[in-house]
Formats: C-alpha cells, sequence, structure tokens
C-alpha cells in the first residue's frame, strides 16, 4: 500500500479554508478566491517607500517625501493597502494569536515578490520585539510572516542579529513626528553583520519610522543593500 504523505494527509485532515469566509481555500492557502480578488492590492505605490498613489505612474516613481529626503533602505514591496478586510487579518495575526493568519499573510507577501521579481537577498530579518512586548505577546508576528517568506523563497531568517533594546510607547498612539523620536536608540545589532544586502519583513508599514530607524543602524554597521519587505502599507 502506498504511504500518504505528510503534506498530502495534512489537505485530506485539514482542508484550506477561508479566514474572511470559511469557504474552501485555494491550494494550501487559506483564502477563496473570491475574498483573495477582493483584497487592495498595493499595485501603484512609489517604488522607494510603498506610499499608495491615488493614480496611476509609472513603477519607478517616486513620492515627493522619497524625493526631497530618501529613506535610508533601497526599496520598499508591499503586497497591500491597509484596507478592507487587511487591518482585521493584521489585528488577528498581531495580537489575537492566530498563526494561520500570519502563515497566510507570509504566503501572499511571498507571492507579491516573486511577482516583482527583485535581486533576492543574502538574508531576511524580521523587526524585531523588544524582550518584555515578546513576553507578553508569546510571539513576534514580523517573525512568523518571515518564517514563511524564506521558505517560500528559500532565503535564510535571521531573529538575533538585531535586537530592540529599548522598551518604547507603541507607535500607534503617536503622531508622525513623536513617532521619530520614540524610535532614536530603539535598535541594536548583536554582532556584526554577514552580509551585504538584506531584507527587512514587517507586517503594516505606516509611516516607515520603524524601518527606517532599523535601516539606519544596519547602514551604519556597513549593510550596502536595504529592502523592506512589508505585507501591508497604511496611506491615502
Amino acid at each position: 500500500m502506498r504511504l500518504i504523505g505528510i503534506s498530502a494527509l495534512k489537505s485530506t485532515l485539514f482542508p484550506a479554508t477561508c479566514i474572511l469566509c470559511g469557504a474552501a481555500g485555494v491550494g494550501d492557502r487559506d483564502l477563496c478566491a473570491g475574498c483573495a480578488a477582493e483584497l487592495p492590492h498595493n499595485r501603484h505605490a512609489c517604488w522607494r517607500c510603498a506610499q499608495p498613489f491615488s493614480t496611476t505612474k509609472p513603477p519607478d516613481t517616486l513620492c515627493r517625501r522619497c524625493q526631497r529626503q530618501p529613506p535610508p533602505f533601497t526599496r520598499t514591496i508591499t503586497t497591500f493597502r491597509y484596507q478592507g478586510a487587511v487591518p482585521f487579518l493584521m489585528i488577528s495575526a498581531k495580537f489575537e494569536g492566530k498563526l494561520n493568519v500570519a502563515r497566510l499573510l507570509g504566503q501572499c507577501l511571498a507571492e507579491r515578490v516573486i511577482a516583482a521579481a527583485p535581486p533576492l537577498p543574502e538574508v531576511l530579518i524580521p523587526v524585531p520585539l523588544h524582550p518584555q512586548r515578546l513576553r507578553e505577546r508569546g510571539y513576534n508576528q514580523s517573525l512568523e510572516i518571515a518564517r514563511v517568506v524564506g521558505r517560500e523563497l528559500q532565503i535564510s531568517v535571521d531573529y538575533q542579529s538585531c535586537a530592540r533594546v529599548l522598551a518604547t510607547t507603541p507607535q500607534t498612539e503617536l503622531s508622525a513626528r513623536a513617532r521619530r523620536h520614540n524610535l532614536r536608540g530603539a535598535f541594536a545589532l548583536t554582532r556584526p553583520p554577514q552580509w551585504s544586502r538584506v531584507a527587512l519583513i514587517d507586517d503594516v508599514m505606516t509611516t516607515a519610522t520603524t524601518v527606517s530607524e532599523l535601516s539606519r543602524v544596519l547602514a551604519l554597521a556597513g549593510v550596502a543593500e536595504i529592502e523592506i519587505w512589508a505585507v501591508a502599507r497604511a496611506g491615502k
């Protein structure tokens, strides 16, 4: 008798089910085709920071802010705009312990990166949580997303070289200006970087303050090229 593979057995016992509506998922994704089609993809955005544009522009267009003051990272790739069902998915993955949602978001991000076809980095670095926040939450959603992306793209994930050393006020409670000051000195390297090209993995970019501060620390340590890969981008 032919043995059933583990993945086939899992699919049989636990078939993919859409997180949003409960219908059958597509393949191994907990998302149906209908709900997937309704998600707000961030296809027209600034090449550098992924700020959504209100109209269609050439793929390499930069927003005014990036033209005036380029951020300390090279490029940003995001999957969705922070609209529609996306906030529900993000909150489920970030605060409610639903790692199946984090897995789905990682799959969606990996698909977006494959479609963008950038030169792949040497390593993925999830945005770290402060140890106190990690103990409270029990997991880092950015790391869970990074693990899925790493498996899909066959890229190593390094979650030990960067640390969040200050327990700062949650960014969502602050203005854009206060966010920049809030994160000064929040990140540090635990060892010298062994790579020159990295991608930082985050769940949601709002003002890009968090990834900018972490990118600044990495750039000062000699990392030559830093991309941001995030599931969603908030903005107009």
